[in-house]
């Protein structure tokens, strides 16, 4: 029982460490051409990139999906301001929202991350890759405003043998239902944000941006 519940720990946790989905190859790039044509080219292949992670916004739990949605979008974002000297100027506003929907989707990520770890804390007696992991993403993300799971802590909690005390469990489980509020929320925000932007045809919008000369 106890390697099961290790073994599912470790599942647990690799879930949210996503391997990053590989750019499309852009093709019908011409040395001829100016480069404005050229950043017109990569453009257009990012939005298409961008928009076939899109079908996984309505699923909150496909963290990878949604991971690779938010590196779809980043990538978009960086052509575009790349490329800012060459491309209309309204492009601007654009890059503002694609940078909201980056910044809404990392932080359920970052959500995602915590609750893995919380469970691990709660559930695991865990020894190998995951308590390594769990540790390497704690101190990452420890650096980033509003996380308050000490990597000592973890350390602590995750060694094979030791189980949290009642008053450390009760602690965790307090965490644990907050963190999946906050989520929760993070993920409306999101969503809504995301059906607002669509509301008024984002995707024409920026198209017809990269038409305009």
């Amino acid at each position: 029982m106890r390697q099961l519940c290790g073994d599912r720990s470790s599942r647990a946790f690799r879930k949210v460490r996503c391997s990053m989905a590989k750019a499309k190859p852009i093709r019908g790039l011409d040395c001829q051409a100016s480069t404005g044509e050229n950043a017109r080219i990569i453009a257009r292949t990012r939005l298409d990139e961008l928009y076939s992670w899109a079908k996984y916004v309505d699923n909150p739990y496909h963290v990878r999906e949604l991971h690779n949605l938010r590196i779809a979008t980043k990538r978009l974002r960086y052509t575009l301001e790349v490329f800012e000297d060459v491309l209309p100027a309204a492009n601007q506003a654009i890059v503002k929202e694609l940078s909201r929907i980056q910044d809404e989707i990392g932080t359920l990520h970052d959500s995602d991350v915590m609750i893995a770890l919380l469970r691990l804390c709660l559930g695991s007696q865990d020894s190998g890759m995951a308590y390594e992991e769990a540790l390497v993403e704690t101190k990452k993300y420890q650096r980033k405003k509003g996380f308050t799971l000490p990597a000592e802590l973890v350390a602590d909690l995750l060694e094979p043998g030791v189980a949290p005390s009642a008053e450390q469990r009760y602690g965790l489980e307090r965490m644990l239902l907050r963190q999946q509020q906050n989520r929760e929320k993070q993920y409306s925000d999101f969503r809504q944000h995301w059906y607002q932007l669509q509301a008024r045809d984002f995707r024409r919008e920026i198209l017809d941006i990269l038409d305009s000369r």
